[in-house]
């Protein structure tokens, strides 16, 4: 090969070097623009933030109620009083007043309450009743709320005489997950985390599906040594630390343990007897004397034995021995799939 062929050669190598080097340089933009966009396009969107609790006036919410009529009261509780009642648009929802009593004779129920409700009001799970509003003024502290139902977890097991019979062990199991959920938000993904304070029967909703909400999470900082409708529900190390001090996430569990307990026995808490009676059957694995005897028992009670057993670890050990309530839910979840 001659000078001039070698010169020629060269020039065509590196004519097609360079062509090469250009189409894959081509190729890769493009290759790297359509990852991009796929990664953008399998993004979801992050759901839209829930709006903070609003302020309404008391005139709003006394016209809403119709001036606090008793025809409008759907439940009583140890903190106040709810109402079912009309927004300016129309919607139904619910309205829960604050003892005026409780408010006058506790400085908590006074100071920082906008702010609180505002916080609480960010909580977002299908197993929780949203906080959508409040209202203050002298001796008044009021909370709006969705309007989720007037039927409760008491009123199923100990007030309705027909109400055991309309939740079989299926709905039970459905109730204690869901209800589960609920506290693991508001223990695990609330910042900060929120105590509820008063986990029991009646602080959870049940709507036509069997679908739980908790409700009044949050707010025993406004009666936090109220006996009333708490004894049996907190652990004795609760009444012995200062006021609020006994409010924590191991209460919390506790407080569920028991309404295990009720859920699976069909009994009330009677102020602890419950725990005091239930423990030792489960602990001697007697549990077809614990079941509720209203309803038939289930084919297969290796589930409800679980549950049990969930149920005693909650509230048969002491504070640093007991489950958080993620555990709860992991094994509850699994029951769920069971029945």
């Amino acid at each position: 090969m001659n000078q001039h062929q070698k010169l020629a050669y060269y020039f065509i190598l590196a004519l097609c070097s360079s062509s090469f080097i250009a189409l894959l340089s081509v190729l890769l933009f493009f290759l790297c623009r359509n990852h991009s966009h796929r990664q953008l396009s399998d993004e979801s969107p992050p759901p839209p933030a829930k709006p903070s609790a609003r302020p309404h006036t008391l005139i709003d919410i006394y016209t809403a109620t119709e001036g606090f009529t008793h025809r409008r009261v759907i439940g009583e509780g140890r903190l106040g009083t709810v109402y079912a009642a009309l927004s300016e648009t129309g919607e139904l929802i619910a309205v829960k007043r604050i003892y005026p009593w409780l408010v006058l004779s506790n400085n908590n129920a006074g100071f920082g309450f906008s702010s609180v409700i505002k916080s609480l009001s960010s909580a977002q799970h299908p197993n929780l009743v949203s906080i959508t509003g409040y209202s203050e003024a002298p001796g008044e502290r009021i909370i709006v709320m969705e309007y989720a139902g007037a039927v409760n977890l008491d009123m199923y097991l100990h007030q309705n005489p027909d109400g055991a019979f309309l939740l079989n062990w299926k709905h039970r199991v459905k109730i204690a997950a869901g209800a589960a959920r609920g506290l693991q938000y508001l223990h695990e993904s609330m910042a900060p985390s929120v105590i509820h304070g008063c986990v029991k029967p009646s602080n959870i909703l049940i709507d036509a599906e069997f679908i739980p909400k908790l409700s009044d999470y949050g707010l025993n900082y406004l009666a936090a040594r109220e006996k009333r409708g708490l004894v049996g529900y907190v652990d004795d190390e609760y009444w012995k630390g200062k006021s609020g001090q006994g409010n924590c996430k191991e209460n919390d569990v506790y407080g569920y343990g028991v309404v295990l307990l009720e859920l699976l026995s069909g009994r009330g808490c009677e102020e602890g007897w419950l725990v005091k009676w239930a423990l030792p059957l489960i602990k001697e694995m007697r549990f077809s004397e614990v079941l509720d005897p209203r309803i038939e028992y289930p084919s297969d009670l290796k589930p409800l034995m679980r549950m049990g057993k969930v149920a005693l670890a909650c509230v048969g050990n002491c504070r640093k021995s007991r489950p958080v309530i993620g555990q709860v839910v992991a094994i509850l979840n699994n029951l769920e799939t069971q029945l």
